[in-house]
């Protein structure tokens, strides 16, 4: 048999079991018995919240008929607070005015406007929790003194959540209230994310003592927690997908590179084979050309040569030239000629360098057969000093 303690404890763990599911209306035994444990069967904890869950329909048609007043009234007198101009600095005289009023120990106030809160929360994945500030209602002067500057409520907000603030007589505060529609102040709101968007998961209006804060704003963070997990896994999920499809993308974009970087060597190769073929071409050509010119060339000078005197003229000189190659060749010319003869005769032989000059030995010397600077008319064969019989040798030039 189990012992008095225990069958007291059942039976007190079952009256505050039933009192709870009359106080929330909630039909399943389990899901109220799971919530009691979760809160060490703390039901006074839960009150605020169950008290919550019973005004909500009475509050539900009472926002309706006050935005209905409040759309009336706004064609009416419309409110000089609904026009924001300055919302940052709406906050920081808000900020001032409190710690004026109520000293320096408080929750951190979020420096920013109310958008700015709440994409922060979004990105950090945080909870958001607002306080609307109104400034003549006769709770909000205890709440601030005795509830929201008590340093247990203060450890709990900086620890494990945002804290955005704004008396609702500022433009900014008024704005917010308009879109939160508070009933009586102190108001609180705590906002999360949840299914992709900011939601108020858990609002708590009028005075409220320090432990039943702090019971309160724990209740709707263990209750909303699950979600902000599933977020974080999520976007964790998504993170590490958007790495790894970066890194697909890099390793892509890197294979794309390396082979537009080989096309592109391909390419150049190409065209530099191309450019050297091209090159190589246009060389045969040029060369072809040039023997070409330089055989036509050959071809005229043998045709304006004089004719060869016969060898019983006494004006006959008989010259046997030595070409480069040790061959030998043998001609006659007439006295009265032109150096440039002999050189024309020797430059349509066949045999003979492209670029040469003609030397005697007896006194060794370059006979002047090309005009120049010295000689603008080339001497004749006798002006030369040739006798009638001449050996002369053909120097080569065509390196030089």
């Amino acid at each position: 048999m189990a012992a008095p303690e225990e069958r007291d404890l059942t039976q007190e763990q079952t009256e505050k079991l039933l009192q709870f599911q009359d106080l929330t209306g909630i039909e399943s035994m389990d899901q109220c018995r799971h919530t009691l444990e979760q809160h060490n069967w703390n039901i006074e904890g839960l009150l605020g919240w169950g008290y919550y869950l019973i005004m909500l329909p009475f509050r539900f048609t009472y926002y309706t008929i006050l935005d209905i007043f409040r759309f009336a009234l706004r064609f009416i007198r419309p409110d000089p607070r609904s026009r924001v101009t300055d919302p940052v600095g709406d906050i920081v005289s808000f900020m001032h005015s409190f710690e004026e009023k109520y000293g320096r120990a408080h929750p951190v106030f979020y420096q920013g406007t109310y958008s700015q809160a709440l994409n922060d929360a979004k990105r950090e994945l945080r909870f958001l929790l607002v306080y609307l500030h109104g400034d003549d209602h006769q709770d909000s002067d205890e709440f601030c003194r005795n509830t929201l500057c008590a340093p247990e409520v203060i450890s709990l907000i900086n620890t494990r959540m945002l804290f955005w603030a704004c008396s609702t007589n500022k433009p900014e505060g008024y704005r917010v209230s308009q879109a939160l529609r508070e009933n009586t102040y102190p108001f609180l709101a705590m906002i999360m994310l949840k299914d992709r968007r900011m939601t108020v998961v858990g609002r708590l209006e009028g005075l409220i003592q320090p432990d039943d804060l702090i019971n309160q704003l724990t209740f709707i963070m263990d209750a909303n927690q699950t979600y902000l997990v599933s977020e974080r896994l999520e976007r964790e999920e998504r993170n590490q997908t958007q790495v790894l499809r970066q890194q697909q993308d890099e390793a892509y974009l890197a294979s794309l590179r390396a082979d537009q970087e080989k096309e592109r060597k391909k390419r150049e190769e190409r065209e530099r084979k191309r450019r050297k073929e091209e090159e190589v071409q246009q060389q045969k050509l040029a060369e072809e050309r040039r023997r070409r010119n330089l055989q036509e060339e050959k071809e005229r000078k043998l045709e304006c040569l004089p004719p060869e005197p016969s060898p019983d003229d006494p004006e006959s000189v008989k010259i046997i030239f030595k070409l480069p190659n040790d061959s030998r060749v043998e001609r006659r010319f007439h006295f009265s000629q032109s150096l440039t003869v002999i050189h024309d005769f020797l430059f349509s032989l066949k045999e003979s360098p492209e670029k040469f000059q003609i030397e005697a030995n007896f006194p060794r010397r370059v006979l002047p057969c090309i005009p120049s600077e010295e000689w603008p008319n080339p001497p004749t064969l006798q002006e030369a000093g040739l006798s009638h019989t001449e050996v002369l040798f053909v120097q080569d030039l065509t390196d030089e």
